[in-house]
């Protein structure tokens, strides 16, 4: 589930909170999935990765991460993204682009203290995307670890959150005769223009 909270009152926010309901009483499966794509300035190439979308807070969208990931070094040095949602059991697609950043430390703190020790303890041991020698040795060091039950740990500074807050945003609709309904607004000027594209 994403968590919503205040929601930006603009047409496209009230546009995603419709389809998102309307997924959740279709008992669509990880609705909280979106695909996150960067910029990789160093070899000039473009990455993509699915995310668990955590929260919709204002007009701030947020997930988590570990800051010496992959990806967060390309946001770092290239801080425009593009975000996909695909809820099929509506036949719905959302796109949205913005410029990302990290949120503050008490927010991830407080975040990480929500969660799921087992979740913890993951995020504090995995050197996430660097190469390993085998799956089934980590499985068994985090299983090890896992079994100390560790209590009050704190978030390292090498995990935390990201927001970004969507300048541009379509809502696909697809219909079986391909005749697919397609929406987008545009912020300029603090003003959102909407219009509609072709199939």
């Amino acid at each position: 589930m994403i968590n919503i909270d205040k929601m930006n009152i603009a047409e496209p926010y009230n546009m995603f909170r419709k389809y998102y309901e309307e997924a959740k009483k279709k008992e669509q499966k990880i609705i909280e999935a979106i695909s996150i794509s960067s910029y990789d300035k160093k070899n000039s190439i473009v990455d993509s990765r699915f995310v668990n979308l955590k929260y919709v807070i204002n007009d701030e969208w947020i997930f988590f991460s570990n800051y010496n990931s992959p990806k967060s070094k390309q946001f770092k040095s290239h801080d425009q993204i593009s975000a996909v949602i695909y809820w099929n059991s509506i036949n719905v697609q959302i796109r949205m682009k913005a410029k990302i950043q990290k949120t503050n430390s008490e927010f991830s703190n407080e975040h990480f203290q929500s969660r799921d020790m087992t979740k913890n303890l993951l995020a504090i041991l995995s050197r996430q995307s660097e190469p390993m020698s085998s799956y089934d040795d980590f499985l068994k060091n985090y299983e090890k670890d896992l079994s100390l039950k560790f209590e009050n740990v704190t978030r390292p500074e090498y995990w935390g959150g990201f927001s970004f807050s969507p300048y541009y945003f379509e809502f696909w609709e697809g219909h079986n005769s391909r005749v697919n309904k397609r929406k987008f607004y545009e912020l300029k000027n603090q003003e959102w223009k909407s219009g509609f594209l072709q199939p």
